[in-house]
């Protein structure tokens, strides 16, 4: 018999907790004492305590016995004992934070794990990009798993990345344990479309994820508004169980729960499908077991002022769920889908990863154990957690010039123009599409106030086209200046949209000069910005605490200074040029009509 390092190491640790049960010279490390024990097992809520040794669960029930002269005793009488939470579904690049800083503002409020999806910076730097932030990863004392996709971009011939990833590229980054499995499948969202116009994007596909099941890892799955066939097509090329993190109906939800999909309820910061998507529960009745709570997309300031998955966790409860069934949401049900063999449950031999809450209702954590040691109390971080700098090789991501007037205009012919706009839908990255009447001014269509018509283009910024699309956004209901990032789904091009072509242009100009960020131009000056530079997406220059006062004065002035009335509006314009959601979208190519797999014209008539 051939044991492994690991499993030589394991073996080790088994020992020592049976050592200490049947040894009645050894005790416990730490009890927690007499609180309400939340057995996600079996839902069910007892009178118990909970013993822990190094980084494991020795036992729960009575554990007097275990109890020594060096045991710490924590006192929870009258407080609840759960599992840590578990985010299934999130992008860091999201939140412009390293996952250090994200860290930091996480833990306290419960969340132990993290799976991460960083196929943003996946589409500015590539694997390279992907690999630097696995390294990242392994240094931190909370369990940050990554997921990775298997195909850059996710609509060739729609959008262009940084640089191009497929299946050949998988091997590398799936045969590290870091890596958990593949990521969000975008690139078979739009079943027809790409099944009659990119069928090589299958093959491909369904060679990455014969690889990833064949040594184990898990396949995410990303299927909005799919049913039938479709939606059995893209099950199939998944690998046959997936997640899907896109559904945002009711109906969806029975159908994916029915097919066995493990349907990741998004609940983040812009996008939020909970309300909706529960209904499968609380009104048809249909089994939770594969109901997963996740955020996809968090901002900083959320996280301080609300936290992460307990405050998902806490909303979920209002609209009628019992509380031990939503806790079971966030801890053995995505434990159980990612087969996480440690996590996800107190139970004998599992890593002693606790929350403590004092209030079950209300979601309020008191204390955090992390591997057995106390994490945070009272929303303190306990834990020293280094700040992490990127290398020079991730940064300098914009590699284009200056842009000037004639190249952001948008132009026709006569004095009336039809054109072609995508409407904005608050809180979901879906959108619809409308025309309009426009006038045109010495062959420029101009911005119309009056009907929340404006300007929205992207910029290629990878050095690779120069391509510049370009099309309108109704429902950004701005009335001053312009706004523009490098944050702009999935291939990360630089996104503007304005009032007037001329703060668009002092706008892109200035994401160009920080290399990557934000920035908010009115009447020519910059009313605020924020330098992302790492990949045009992230900061490593400023704390988790520093970004979030720096976007809420950002969120302030864009509605104070430039009289924007979207929620969120940086997280919104950046995600109406993903192309792997219905219904129109804009990419450095063209305005794309997601449905059809194809570039439309922005000026109709």
């Amino acid at each position: 018999m051939v044991i492994d390092a690991s499993g030589i190491k394991e073996a080790i640790q088994w020992r020592k907790l049976v050592d200490t049960l049947l040894d009645s010279n050894q005790y416990a490390d730490l009890v927690l004492k007499d609180g309400y024990f939340i057995n996600v097992i079996t839902r069910e809520i007892y009178k118990a305590d909970v013993a822990v040794k190094g980084e494991y669960i020795l036992m729960v029930g009575n554990c007097n016995e275990l109890i020594g002269p060096k045991t710490k005793v924590e006192n929870v009488s009258g407080k609840f004992i759960c599992p840590g939470f578990i985010d299934s579904h999130m992008h860091f690049e999201s939140a412009m934070l390293t996952i250090s800083e994200f860290s930091k503002l996480s833990i306290p409020t419960g969340t132990t794990t993290l799976i991460g999806d960083p196929h943003e910076i996946g589409n500015v730097l590539g694997v390279m990009g992907m690999q630097e932030m696995i390294k990242e990863a392994k240094l931190l004392p909370n369990h940050v798993f990554l997921t990775v996709p298997c195909a850059v971009p996710d609509a060739p011939g729609l959008e262009t990345s940084g640089f191009d990833v497929n299946a050949k590229d998988m091997k590398e980054l799936l045969d590290d344990k870091q890596v958990q499995g593949i990521g969000e499948i975008q690139s078979f969202s739009n079943i027809k479309p790409v099944y009659e116009h990119a069928p090589e994007q299958i093959d491909d596909l369904i060679a990455a994820v014969s690889y990833a099941k064949g040594i184990g890892k898990t396949v995410e799955g990303n299927a909005p508004g799919l049913f039938g066939k479709e939606l059995a097509a893209h099950i199939i090329s998944g690998g046959t169980h997936i997640s899907c993190h896109e559904t945002t109906t009711k109906e969806e939800m029975i159908e994916k729960l029915r097919y066995g999909v493990s349907v990741f309820i998004r609940e983040g910061s812009s996008q939020r499908n909970m309300p909706e998507c529960i209904r499968a529960i609380t009104e048809e009745g249909l089994d939770s077991r594969r109901a997963i709570l996740v955020t996809d997309d968090m901002v900083p300031e959320d996280l301080l002022k609300s936290g992460h998955m307990n405050d998902v966790v806490r909303r979920t409860i209002t609209h009628g769920m019992d509380p031990v069934e939503v806790i079971q949401m966030v801890t053995i049900n995505p434990a159980t889908h990612f087969g996480f063999k440690d996590i996800g449950i107190i139970a004998p031999g599992k890593r002693a990863d606790i929350v403590v809450l004092s209030d079950l209702n209300d979601v309020t954590v008191d204390q955090v154990f992390l591997n057995g040691k106390k994490a945070a109390e009272k929303g303190k971080l306990l834990l020293d957690i280094a700040p992490y700098k990127y290398p020079e090789s991730v940064k300098k991501s914009v590699k284009r010039g200056p842009v000037t007037l004639d190249d952001l205009t948008i132009r026709a012919q006569g004095s009336r123009a039809r054109v072609r706009s995508i409407v904005a839908i608050p809180d979901q990255n879906l959108t619809g599409g409308q025309e309009f009447d426009m006038n045109v001014k010495h062959g420029v269509v101009a911005p119309c106030l009056k009907q929340d018509v404006l300007p929205m283009l992207v910029i290629e910024r990878h050095g690779r086209t120069n391509n510049i699309g370009k099309t309108f956004i109704h429902g950004l209901k701005l009335q001053n200046g312009a706004i523009a990032e490098s944050v702009a789904h999935d291939t990360h091009n630089i996104i503007v949209a304005g009032t007037n072509y001329e703060d668009m242009v002092t706008a892109v100009n200035r994401i160009i000069a920080m290399d990557g960020g934000i920035a908010m131009i009115k009447d020519g000056k910059v009313v605020g910005d924020l330098p992302l530079r790492v990949g045009g997406l992230i900061t490593d220059e400023l704390t988790g605490k520093e970004v979030s006062e720096r976007i809420t004065e950002l969120t302030s002035l864009a509605r104070t200074e430039l009289g924007c009335g979207i929620h969120v509006p940086f997280m919104h314009l950046s995600f109406w040029s993903l192309v792997t959601s219905p219904t129109w979208k804009i990419t450095d190519k063209g305005l794309v009509d997601v449905d059809k797999f194809e570039i439309i014209n922005t000026i109709v008539g």
